[in-house]
């Protein structure tokens, strides 16, 4: 096992800088000169884009910023005690113990399985004194490796080293035939502040997923990814009655830190409730699943996530409480209150019943508004349309790049000439025009072929976000209908979302419980099925056809002013939010009706290149701005200019987010002038564009390319004028660091 972190990759008592970008900075900084990362920029970047989805800074002083990246050569822990501290988004204040967790994109298994434990071990209080006792780089260095048992235990700090090393390194199942400590105790030493010490357990035979099979409860299990568990007994409450029994899932985007250091608190606020509570950590390092006997006899379900829970389904049913995997970290002990009071509520939300990796059924007493719960389920068919759309759109543009564009032109009979060009022939008997005539028929084929599938997967994946797995089959079948009854993209969205509530509420019924095994798979598809496409049929799917022949012909005759007016109103919706709620609504019409865009209607292709262009605009605007007056901005946003020259050619609108974080009563105004100007030069030019995202790297899908690139250039520059005035105009506070010229 190569070494995780050496004396050079530490910094004690040192100012750096002030913000988390700074310190972040010095940190990539090491790795790097440690020869443990090839580039600095990419290191930076990737550690900052994840720090930007979710503050690391977590209670106690402490902040572990991480990310995965290419960059990454060597798994490695760079770690800074900082003076002054620095505000890492905590409640409790600012951190003054920075780990930086930098880990290559396929780091192997056992170097998670430490990094997890480095960040269990941060809960601890013991350790953390020790850290801060420190007088040297290699105190630290023995610190950490004897928490994460790469190394003898330091006589200072032991207890607490000692205890984050057993309660990662206890295997499953140890209780047999054993006696000794569990950790359990120090979990809740740690997070709790009281040290429990050693709780001596009875012998005696353990079960799957280390369940006694003599009647105790155990408190706090944490099921990580290398299959081990830690746990401890639940003591008696005072009444006498049984404690509150719990189960709870955590995961983060990258499964390295918070997924592990959330399971430890909810474990630790259990244990001093307790509560026998039983954590499934969803992380990087693998998972091990809780046993199905465990979920059965819960109380109650924790989700403490950033990402989808995997299988949800196992705990349909559950009332369940929800929320971002840091809330498990910050307030374990207010979710499990949470979650306790829900399991006696009978109107508190529940995981539904379909087995998927879906939404919640809400209750009446609040949860998710039927806005909020609308606008979740559109998104989520979108997400799920768009690699169809992507993958047909650029299929076509390299058919006709490599076929011509006479590929779909149709002949008399109404057969496209690339139908004509594929049919009786192969690539062993080629027909007259050649191979890449035949190929660019290939490709055009296949990219129809998948866009056939753009309305039926809308509508699919729109049931699937409101019911579900049981909602897939139904919506993709309304979403067929309404292809078969040419009521486009309109269609899709009705009949996904009949498809969805009709499934959500024959899922809610009482049924016997014999009968439940087919609920998901044979009765709720059957039945919504049958209710969504026999309406769209009988009774909705012709008035919706004929408004989608209304648009398309409106959108087809789209001229002049009134084609610029709509470019210029995309182009500020673009603007307006940077990937929020404004900015995809705008994005979904687009990706929506791209599906319709045909040679003699080019009006859905324009539409979204006009929304493509203004959303490059952003990012590059700003990164320009940086350029064109550096003493406007910090040294950390010219930082995130750079990178933002390459999210903004690769169509991420969200590059410019820490410019409006920082100063967004002048960088929105400025990111909506840029996007309205590309957005209504694009519809006046007549650009198209058949691929729904990728910006200038899907130039041979592009129409009019050359005024593509005059668009984006005038938006770009407009928003960085606007932004550089605004500034100038009203005062700006300087940046502080000084500037290299």
């Amino acid at each position: 096992m190569s070494e995780l972190i050496t004396p050079e990759l530490v910094t004690l008592d040192q100012d750096l800088g002030g913000t988390r970008e700074t310190v972040i900075r010095h940190l990539a900084e090491k790795v790097v000169a440690a020869g443990r990362a090839t580039t600095l920029e990419e290191l930076f970047a990737d550690a900052m884009a994840r720090e930007n989805k979710t503050a690391t800074g977590v209670p106690g002083g402490i902040a572990i910023p991480h990310c995965r990246s290419a960059a990454v050569t060597q798994a490695s822990l760079a770690m800074a005690r900082l003076k002054p501290p620095v505000d890492w988004g905590a409640k409790d204040g600012p951190a003054d113990i920075v780990f930086f967790i930098a880990a290559p994109e396929g780091a192997d298994q056992e170097h998670l399985q430490l990094l997890a434990k480095l960040a269990r071990s941060l809960i601890k209080k013991d350790f953390t004194a020790s850290l801060r006792s420190a007088e040297t780089p290699e105190a630290i260095v023995e610190l950490v490796d004897g928490a994460l048992g790469l190394g003898p235990v330091p006589e200072t700090g032991q207890s607490g080293t000692a205890a984050a090393s057993a309660s990662d390194s206890a295997p499953a199942g140890a209780g047999s035939g054993t006696s000794g400590a569990t950790a359990a105790g120090a979990a809740a030493a740690g997070a709790g502040g009281a040290h429990r010490g050693a709780h001596a357990e009875s012998a005696g035979s353990e079960g799957p997923a280390g369940q006694r099979s003599g009647g105790e409860r155990r408190a706090g299990e944490v099921h990580d990814g290398g299959g081990t568990a830690t746990s401890g007994e639940a003591p008696a409450s005072a009444t006498g009655t049984a404690p509150g029994r719990l189960v709870a899932v955590t995961a983060c985007p990258t499964g390295i830190a918070h997924t592990y250091m959330a399971a430890d608190s909810l474990a630790a606020a259990a244990a001093e409730r307790g509560i026998d509570l039983q954590v499934e950590t969803q992380g990087s390092a693998g998972s091990t699943p809780l046993d199905p006997e465990v979920i059965r006899n819960a109380d109650a379900v924790i989700f403490a996530v950033d990402v989808d829970v995997r299988d949800k389904g196992r705990f349909a049913g559950k009332p369940v409480v929800s929320g971002p995997v840091k809330r498990g970290i910050d307030e374990p002990g207010v979710m499990i209150d949470e979650a306790l009071a829900a399991a006696k509520d009978p109107n508190a939300r529940k995981v539904t019943g379909g087995g998927g990796t879906g939404g919640e059924e809400r209750g009446s007493a609040g949860g998710e508004s039927f806005g909020g719960q609308l606008k979740r389920a559109l998104l989520t068919g979108v997400s799920y349309m768009i690699p169809f759309v992507a993958g047909g759109g650029l299929l076509i543009a390299l058919g006709f790049l490599l076929g011509g564009y006479e590929l779909s032109l149709s002949n008399d009979e109404g057969v496209a000439n690339g139908d004509i060009l594929l049919d009786g022939t192969s690539i062993f008997s080629l027909p007259p025009d050649g191979l890449l005539a035949y190929l660019g028929a290939v490709f055009w084929k296949i990219g129809n072929i998948s866009l056939g599938f753009l309305v039926p997967a809308l509508a699919g994946y729109i049931a699937y976000a409101l019911a579900d797995r049981p909602g897939i089959a139904p919506g993709f079948t309304a979403g067929a209908v309404a292809l078969y009854m040419d009521a486009g993209f309109l269609g899709g969205i009705a009949g996904g979302l009949l498809a969805g509530y009709v499934a959500m509420w024959v899922g809610g019924w009482k049924v016997p419980s014999w009968l439940r095994g087919l609920m998901p798979v044979v009765i709720i598809p059957l039945i919504a099925s049958l209710i969504a496409s026999g309406l769209l049929l009988l009774v909705l799917g012709g008035p919706i056809a004929a408004l989608t022949l209304a648009l398309n012909d409106w959108l087809s005759g789209l001229t002049g002013v009134a084609a610029i007016g709509l470019g210029v109103i995309l182009g500020l919706m673009m603007g307006a939010d940077l990937g929020g709620p404004i900015n995809k609504v705008a994005y979904a019409f687009a990706v929506a009706g791209l599906g319709e865009g045909a040679f003699d209607n080019q009006a859905p292709w324009q539409i979204m290149a006009a929304v493509m262009a203004a959303g490059m605009v952003p990012p590059l605007g700003m990164a320009l701005a940086t350029v064109l007056d550096k003493t406007q901005f910090s040294m950390a946003l010219r930082e995130n200019g750079k990178a933002a020259w390459v999210l903004g050619a690769a169509f991420i609108s969200e590059g410019a987010i820490p410019f409006a974080a920082s100063d967004p009563l002048r960088v929105i105004p400025s990111t909506m002038i840029g996007g309205a100007v590309a957005g209504g030069i694009c519809m006046a030019a007549g650009v198209t564009s058949q691929a729904p995202h990728g910006g200038i790297f899907v130039f041979f899908a592009i129409g009019n390319f050359f005024m593509f690139v005059v668009a984006i250039l005038a938006g770009m520059v407009a928003s960085a004028l606007v932004l550089v005035g605004l500034k100038r105009l009203t005062g700006s506070k300087k940046a502080e660091e000084p500037v290299v010229a």
